[in-house]
């Protein structure tokens, strides 16, 4: 009678202990493991903080971006440096502009660079890669031939190109970077696809007579997100970075506009002068960005990685 009570017992803890397994999804463990990565959730904070200064920064500034402190301008390397009582937090310019306001504006158009750059990779790229992957033959070399033409060709030198035909602007700066960024993305969702459109419940969902469309979005792309999101988080510090060098040599977004990447060229160009906080404080705001987005990518990929369970 005890042993039957204890075998009884046995099995409904072992129903339990299967029961809370089989309830435990992809996205939750992966969430669970995402948050236990203490360096991945630092970067999270960090770039939060970041977010929110850019955000409630501009209601703390006494000057904003475009106006001129005419009484520092041309003194800015004995008069220019941060201060509180001048309301000049970062500093000035060599123009005698209001640093602080110029940071926020630099670091809101970086932002904005890095993840609409990154989404315009995401969305063509992803849906290139799983036309060429699932239909193959013939258009699927002929796809990926494209791809290999445009790989070839220097990312910079398109994007200078555009920007230098068609001006510069917000707009256009979108454009040159979705038009290069996506390539890397659209081999690596293709090669995805291959391997997934002979799996058994593809073959099973064709049998069942499902649309090849609603088998492509309804069965492979959800199969991809994994690794489609973790490339995505690793893509949006490439952009800031593309962005910035094209800043640098100034082809960039042009004035009243700024960028990080035009920030940290003016510093440099000055900081012989002994104004280093123009250096300073959009290198602090761009290293800062790149690292913590790396971080994170880095978290995403191993909560996601299903070899790693």
């Amino acid at each position: 009678m005890f042993g039957s009570s204890q075998k009884s017992a046995q099995l409904a803890e072992e129903v339990t202990d299967f029961t809370a397994v089989q309830g435990r999804s992809l996205w939750q463990d992966a969430r669970t493991r995402f948050v236990q990565n203490r360096a991945a959730r630092t970067c999270v904070l960090i770039l939060a903080l970041i977010v929110a200064f850019t955000i409630f920064g501009p209601y703390f500034a006494q000057w904003n971006n475009e106006e001129i402190d005419w009484d520092i301008m041309g003194s800015a390397a004995e008069r220019g440096m941060p201060s509180f009582a001048t309301g000049h937090y970062f500093g000035v310019d060599d123009l005698g502009r209001d640093l602080y306001s110029r940071v926020i504006q630099a670091t809101t158009t970086s932002l904005l660079v890095g993840l609409v750059g990154a989404a315009m990779a995401l969305f063509v790229g992803t849906i290139y890669g799983i036309i060429s992957g699932f239909v193959g033959g013939r258009a699927d070399n002929i796809m990926m031939r494209i791809v290999d033409i445009l790989m070839a060709i220097p990312t910079v030198l398109i994007i200078i190109l555009l920007l230098v035909v068609a001006g510069r602007s917000f707009f256009m700066l979108f454009i040159a970077l979705g038009a290069v960024s996506w390539l890397s993305m659209a081999r690596i969702v293709r090669g995805q696809t291959l391997a997934l459109k002979h799996r058994e419940f593809i073959e099973a969902a064709r049998a069942s007579g499902v649309s090849e469309i609603t088998i492509m979005y309804r069965h492979i792309l959800p199969n991809l997100l994994g690794v489609v999101i973790v490339y995505a988080s690793l893509l949006v510090p490439e952009m800031i970075l593309a962005e910035s060098f094209i800043s640098f040599l100034g082809l960039g977004v042009s004035e009243p506009y700024t960028s990080l990447g035009s920030l940290i060229s003016e510093g440099a160009g000055t900081m012989a002068y002994g104004t280093l906080w123009q250096l300073a404080f959009p290198l602090f705001f761009y290293v800062t960005i790149i690292i913590t987005m790396f971080f994170i990518g880095d978290g995403l990929r191993d909560a996601l990685d299903p070899k790693d369970r």
